[in-house]
């Protein structure tokens, strides 16, 4: 399977991207970013998440067993790491076009590879976004600045959402919906138990 993440990583963490993708996929998920973080001891995070979103932690404790065996048979960290596996979080990454989609009316900030419009570093609301580009609203204009900003998505580096009492009220009300589904798809689970045992007597 293709990997249609638009923005990814170099170096150690694309080798380890590489390695873990295909075992987070394999086991439902979809890998959002990997990074070697080199705080106290080295720290390797791997984010990941569901096809809707959502990620619990029992969701991360899966994806740690899964890709652990993987990691110690490929080895491509030559020194002692924790590994920490975690959802994206409500300032998340973008790194798919339907994440930068999922964000228009919301605050980002992003930074390029190469210069755009003379900087590197942009922070607005996201207006639009097609396959080709990004259209934000700059929160923060100097004078004689554009406030409204073209950014081509290929050459984004690192994209991330700012945490905003909108962003949180929107991930509370998701947070919500998706409780009420799983309540909804236990009931029903346990429901189906129940005709089981009714068939067998």
């Amino acid at each position: 399977m293709q990997d249609d993440r638009i923005i990814r990583e170099s170096g150690v963490d694309a080798r380890v991207a590489a390695i873990v993708r295909p075992v987070v996929e394999a086991a439902g998920y979809r890998l959002v970013r990997v990074r070697l973080l080199a705080q106290d001891d080295l720290t390797l995070q791997i984010m990941a998440e569901r096809p809707d979103g959502s990620m619990t932690v029992e969701d991360c404790e899966e994806v740690s067993r899964a890709v652990s065996p993987a990691l110690d048979v490929e080895d491509p960290i030559d020194s002692a790491y924790q590994l920490e596996v975690s959802s994206p979080g409500i300032d998340r990454p973008l790194v798919r076009l339907s994440d930068f989609e999922a964000a228009i009316g919301h605050l980002i900030k992003l930074e390029t590879a190469v210069l755009v419009d003379g900087r590197k570093r942009f922070r607005g609301e996201v207006v639009a976004c097609d396959a080709e580009k990004l259209t934000i609203d700059r929160d923060k204009v100097g004078e004689g600045e554009e406030a409204r900003a073209v950014i081509p998505l290929d050459a984004i580096a690192e994209a991330k959402l700012v945490l905003t009492d909108a962003l949180i009220r929107e991930a509370l009300k998701k947070d919500k919906v998706e409780r009420r589904q799983r309540k909804k798809a236990r009931r029903k689970g346990d429901e189906s138990d129940d005709g089981d045992i009714e068939a067998d007597d």
